[in-house]
């Protein structure tokens, strides 16, 4: 098959199963319209209720879209984070694996919106209507749902540590397997036998009790069925760059589907993945296959990468902090100026990889291999590199103010932050095993 190329503002591999696989870009004058002017975009909303509006990967980093017309506008994976939708219309928009941490929605009514995947990691969404919208593995830590309408929501496997429900309807609301409830607030929320528990178990009055929630009995309920909507795509003109690359296979699953993910890379052994400036932190990415990808500028930021194969890529300033990356393949990636800001990176492999300027303050290194590793200029400032090997590691100009090298191996090739070679007398002196070899 063709090579697979994905890269911003275009994405070839379909956002869910349901979406096509054919290759297109967000509409630059929708998206312009929409910076320009709120209620000039309203207006236009108005005058075509029925013209399909992508937005799909587009950066609206901290905009302002108070009170915006958003209802039914493709926004996959578009960057919110910060942005303000204060009474904003989202009513059944898609927004699968958008971006949306510390957004500021007060208000806003995204009833039948699907958020699958989406980051809503501190989001303000007080009062937020939010009827049978679908947050299924959404990332909700720390959101402020207080007195949002959740009635009949999908929360199917959310992360909701923290999350403020105060006073919040979680009538109907689907909870199957949602993680960190019992860390959420709750007190005086409604809840009903329909309600049903991460356990898979309807509310009762004893777990509302316990909660200080309120609870309402009623007629046992079918609960809704939430199925994805289908997005058209914006055509691309012939001249487009998009137009010219490869096409996904059909169906092409998301990244964060990792096995069948894993499975296509598989039987499409020389498919050419390039995917900048992608989002997925706090993503579970465990044992994903992102062999010689191209993610630069990417953010992995709280992410599970243990595991995960990235022999080669292309990761210049990504983003990996406070990621899980134990046992990760980076062996050869170029990582230059990545932020590994708190990674946990035991047992890594990063021999050979380029870590030049790269940010490893307080990483966890224990047993990592870096034999080869490019590290210059890096700030290993409070690392742990306890039996780490760095045989034939370049460390020039490097930061090793408070790292932990105890038992970390250096050869006569390691060359120190002074630029200088390792010796056994400096070994001997900084408690670091020395090998001839």
């Amino acid at each position: 098959m063709k090579p697979l190329k994905i890269s911003l503002p275009v994405f070839l591999i379909a956002v869910s199963a349901t979406m096509s696989s054919t290759a297109h870009a967000y509409d630059r004058e929708q998206l312009n319209l929409l910076q320009k002017s709120v209620p000039e975009w309203n207006a236009m909303r108005q005058a075509h209720p029925d013209q399909h509006i992508d937005l799909s990967k587009a950066n609206l980093d901290g905009a302002n879209l108070k009170d915006a017309n958003l209802e039914g506008v493709n926004l996959a994976k578009a960057d919110l984070s910060g942005a303000r939708l204060d009474g904003a219309n989202l009513k059944g928009a898609y927004l699968q694996m958008a971006y949306l941490k510390k957004a500021n929605m007060k208000g806003v009514d995204a009833s039948r919106a699907w958020f699958e995947g989406a980051n809503l990691n501190g989001a303000f969404m007080k009062n937020g209507r939010f009827e049978k919208a679908n947050f299924s593995l959404a990332n909700m830590r720390w959101a402020k749902l207080s007195e949002a309408d959740l009635k009949q929501a999908n929360l199917k496997s959310a992360i909701l540590f923290e999350a403020d429900l105060t006073s919040a309807n979680l009538n109907g609301a689907q909870l199957n397997e949602a993680r960190f409830l019992d860390n959420a607030l709750v007190s005086n929320a409604i809840v009903s036998n329909n309600t049903i528990l991460p356990s898979g178990t309807p509310a009762d009055k004893s777990w509302a009790a316990r909660k200080d929630a309120r609870f309402v009995m009623e007629t046992v309920a079918t609960p809704p069925v939430f199925t994805p909507p289908v997005m058209p795509t914006t055509p691309v003109p012939a001249n487009h760059p998009a137009a010219k690359l490869g096409q996904a296979p059909a169906n092409a699953p998301e990244i964060r589907e990792v096995q069948a993910w894993n499975t296509m890379r598989k039987e499409n052994p020389e498919m050419k993945v390039e995917m900048p400036e992608e989002k997925l932190g706090d993503a579970n990415l465990q044992g994903v296959d992102l062999r010689k990808a191209t993610l630069s500028k990417s953010d992995f930021a709280g992410a599970n990468l243990n595991n995960a194969n990235l022999e080669g890529a292309a990761l210049q300033g990504v983003s990996f902090r406070k990621a899980d990356l134990k046992q990760v393949n980076l062996k050869g990636a170029n990582l230059e100026g990545a932020d590994f800001d708190r990674a946990f990176m035991k047992n890594a492999n990063l021999s050979g990889a380029n870590l030049s300027n790269a940010n490893l303050f307080g990483a966890i290194l224990f047993e990592a291999n870096l034999d080869g590793a490019n590290l210059t200029r890096a700030s290993l400032f409070d690392a742990n590199l306890d039996h780490a090997s760095l045989k034939g590691a370049n460390l020039a100009g490097a930061t090793l103010t408070g790292a932990n090298l105890a038992g970390a191996i250096m050869s006569p090739a390691t060359i120190l932050p002074s630029g200088k070679n390792a010796t056994s007398d400096w070994a001997a002196r900084n408690n670091v095993n020395f090998s001839e070899k």
